[in-house]
């Protein structure tokens, strides 16, 4: 299998006004599709402990009030610097982590709000992917007790049912039959994570949580698990919040893109809106970096200036004023949020009013 993907050019400031008529075009299209999980002002707070006695201290605010709608069947890439917190939030809706704050909303239901048992109803309709393909599964278990634990676990198979499915998950996942006495250390990191997505289908979900799925495996093994994962999608309907790093993977997979960054979105835009016009300065910033192989079409890199603020005290108003490329910034005391833009949804008052500096190019 062989991934094809074109490589995206670093595109200028984008100068937007909102008007009626885009807005009512992002809202009818919005409306047009079936929201499957939809999050509001989701937040999520670590205690930070210091001291002798380890008395709290502060807070290490890792998701901050963050509104997401993914669509039912689509995939929606989620892209951002390490520690932004993409994995924290992937693993709120797989339930490992408990909101602090917000709601999210499965089809309506809101699934912080519900007891143990009631939860464990729905871990059979959100799975989940991991990045570690070593670590991830139990090298105790042979591959079939792996993808079988959660059949007996939620009881959805029974007796010769669950071997019938192991073999018909693994013929899915590519791997022959017999793989399934093995153990894990006889395998391959790809091979391994073909198991971990073996695993996550066993129990027929409708949203699956990939956890920078291929981020670990070399780059043309990462080809073959994106083509499965796409191939997959189609085969069992599959909702895909496919959280990644590398821009390239996201592009190739991805339906929508979201731009995250210090904990909260900045940008949200179907992929080809995101490659040829980001709108935010930092995904301008992310797109530039990609590298292109063609001399011709090479665009200087936008560097940005400044270091990173920490999650623990981050900025009153927009977090990335302290390294945005437009001079004096009026909006550091003033948080932007996600407004429609054309066909983005952007948290940037200098885009949304018209006012975007052309960024400073690397030298």
């Amino acid at each position: 299998m062989t991934m094809q993907e074109n490589n995206a050019n670093a595109s200028p400031a984008i100068t937007a006004t909102p008007n009626a008529a885009t807005e009512a075009t992002a809202s009818s299209q919005k409306q047009d599709k079936e929201v499957l999980l939809s999050l509001k002002n989701l937040c999520k707070y670590f205690e930070i402990k210091s001291g002798l006695f380890h008395h709290k201290s502060s807070y290490l605010k890792a998701v901050d009030n963050l509104t997401l709608d993914i669509h039912k069947g689509e995939c929606f890439g989620l892209v951002g610097e390490s520690g932004c917190g993409k994995t924290t939030l992937g693993k709120m809706i797989a339930g490992l982590y408990k909101p602090t704050s917000g709601e999210i909303l499965y089809n309506g239901t809101d699934l912080g709000k519900l007891t143990h048992n009631e939860r464990r109803q729905y871990s059979r309709d959100i799975q989940m992917i991991f990045q570690d393909p070593y670590s991830s599964l139990n090298p105790r278990m042979t591959v079939e007790e792996i993808i079988s634990e959660p059949m007996i676990v939620n009881k959805t198979h029974h007796g010769a049912d669950v071997g019938k499915r192991v073999e018909y998950l693994l013929n899915c996942v590519g791997l022959a039959r017999q793989y399934k006495s093995r153990y894990p250390h006889e395998f391959s990191g790809g091979q391994r994570q073909r198991i971990g997505i073996a695993r996550a289908l066993a129990v027929s979900p409708r949203l699956i949580v990939c956890d920078e799925a291929v981020s670990a495996l070399d780059v043309s093994i990462q080809a073959q698990i994106l083509n499965l994962l796409d191939d997959l999608k189609a085969e069992f309907g599959l909702t895909y919040l496919f959280i990644a790093h590398g821009l390239a993977a996201v592009k190739h997979i991805s339906d929508r893109i979201g731009v995250m960054y210090l904990g909260s979105l900045v940008e949200v835009a179907p992929k080809e809106a995101i490659y040829d016009t980001p709108m935010h300065p930092y995904t301008q910033s992310l797109i530039s970096a990609i590298p292109i192989i063609d001399p011709t079409k090479r665009k200087e890199r936008i560097l940005l200036t400044g270091d990173l603020p920490s999650p623990i005290d981050p900025p009153a108003g927009c977090r990335f004023s302290g390294r945005c490329f437009v001079q004096n910034c009026a909006f550091k005391k003033e948080a932007p949020e996600l407004v429609p833009v054309k066909n983005h949804l952007l948290a940037c008052k200098h885009v949304s009013s018209g006012n975007v500096a052309k960024p400073q190019a690397a030298s």
